[in-house]
């Protein structure tokens, strides 16, 4: 039997479960982290009596591991309950905020749709939500542009089928189907609600109870220059760190970096394997961060808004934080977070600071009517926001899987495969962790 010792590679989410779950089957892990502190794109600010994220601000319990990852960590963190207001979601269209509907009625009063699109709902489209969703993406003139369209343009930035493919979506619901009743076979309880889910005082106390329960001594931060080479059992985990050339030798390495780090990470791989798997395109999304300490522009009661790219604004859309989180702006104030660049306007990404200040004031004053410039602004340009996994997804993942084959041991995961969204995260670094248990280590 092979010792129980794992090196995961990258400290966000997916590394952060897989560990989390690996140290409480009896497992020793190394995590190795090229930054100085651990969470990936979950990164929570404290500033000037404000409270934001720069990362995702909310989580979804999509799926059964999210459920059980928060149901193990209840004694380290809370969960914050949303304002009423989260459950309403505005489009822009004409120069206005129209609230997006939410059931049949809804739908035949909004001035969202058209005559034929409201008369197409009618006549069979709320069959089931996955109908409505495959007859307004599929590309063809009756799309309702105010619709779905926002959700394409603003939050998968412009490319909806390059994100997950409907054959990934069918496995992942059996999937869940499949962990859903292992859990409660194993008898730990697990509630799939499908609803929005903060961490009380920030998304990063998510991140600080799975490090302490994973032991800080387990982190190997500022590590550069790692590189993994197989050997005849197992594998050798060459590192740099402090200006010294380390070595580590374990029979398991978990990689969840992004894609196009593999070749550098794994050097024995051939060029073909390492094309395949890093041709996967991102989108560069800026996020602008803006807090008023007196809001006096109009009610914000809302989770926020979604912009149309056929409005031509310079936004892809807004979310309104202190509308439905606790403290997250002082007092009468508020916390707000827009969007912009995305597939259409991929050049915003290289604007100066001040040209991307003065644009989103522009459009506070326009959509928002707030007289006054914010007392807060902060400016991230995620330049790798959202992996593209194409028209083919299958091949990348029949490349892994044949490399994993190969090297036994081997586990190449991270956001390049199985989704984006922090249950995806979460799911696939439970997954691993379930199957190496299951396995003869």
């Amino acid at each position: 039997m092979t010792e129980k010792k794992a090196v995961i590679i990258g400290a966000g989410l997916t590394g952060l479960t897989t560990a989390f779950y690996l140290k409480k089957a009896g497992w020793e892990v190394k995590i190795f982290e090229r930054n100085n502190r651990a969470g990936g794109s979950i990164f929570t600010h404290r500033e000037q009596g404000f409270v934001f994220e720069s990362g995702p601000n909310t989580g979804l319990v999509s799926h059964p591991d999210v459920a059980d990852l928060l149901t193990q960590l209840s004694g380290h963190i809370q969960i914050e309950p949303l304002g009423e207001s989260v459950r309403r979601r505005l489009v822009w269209k004409d120069c206005r905020w129209y609230a997006l509907p939410h059931c049949l009625s809804d739908s035949l009063r909004t001035p969202l749709f058209k005559w034929n699109e409201k008369l197409k709902l009618l006549m069979g489209t709320m069959r089931n939500n996955q109908y409505i969703t495959e007859q307004f993406t599929a590309g063809n003139n009756t799309r309702p542009e105010h619709t779905v369209d926002p959700f394409i343009h603003a939050i998968y930035s412009g490319d909806f089928h390059g994100l997950l493919t409907k054959p990934n979506q069918h496995k992942n619901n059996k999937k869940e189907a499949i962990i859903s009743s292992r859990l409660k076979n194993e008898k730990r309880h697990v509630k799939i609600d499908r609803q929005l889910f903060f961490i009380n005082g920030g998304l990063d106390n998510l991140v600080n109870a799975l490090v302490k329960n994973i032991g800080e001594d387990a982190f190997y931060f500022g590590t550069e220059s790692l590189q993994v080479y197989p050997k005849e059992k197992g594998f050798s985990v060459q590192y740099d760190s402090e200006g010294h050339l380390w070595n580590m030798e374990v029979p398991v390495v978990i990689s969840t970096i992004g894609a196009g780090g593999i070749g550098k990470t794994f050097p024995f791989l051939n060029a073909h394997e390492k094309d395949l798997i890093s041709n996967v395109s991102h989108t560069h999304v800026i996020q602008a961060v803006a807090g008023f300490n007196k809001w006096r522009g109009i009610p914000l009661k809302a989770f926020g808004g979604l912009v149309p790219n056929t409005e031509n604004r310079n936004i892809l859309g807004i979310l309104f934080p202190s509308s439905f989180l606790k403290d997250r702006a002082p007092g009468q104030g508020a916390l707000l977070s827009l969007f912009l660049g995305g597939m259409h306007n991929p050049d915003m990404i290289n604007m100066p600071d001040e040209t991307i200040k003065r644009m989103v004031v522009d459009e506070l004053r326009c959509m928002l009517l707030t007289p006054e410039e914010p007392d807060l602004f902060k400016i991230f340009r995620h330049h790798y926001a959202f992996p593209l996994y194409g028209d083919n997804p299958d091949t990348r993942l029949e490349t892994i899987i044949n490399i994993e084959k190969q090297f036994p041991g081997l586990i190449l995961a991270g956001n390049m495969r199985d989704g984006i969204g922090m249950a995806h995260r979460i799911g696939q670094g439970a997954a691993i962790a379930r199957n190496l248990t299951l396995q003869q280590y």
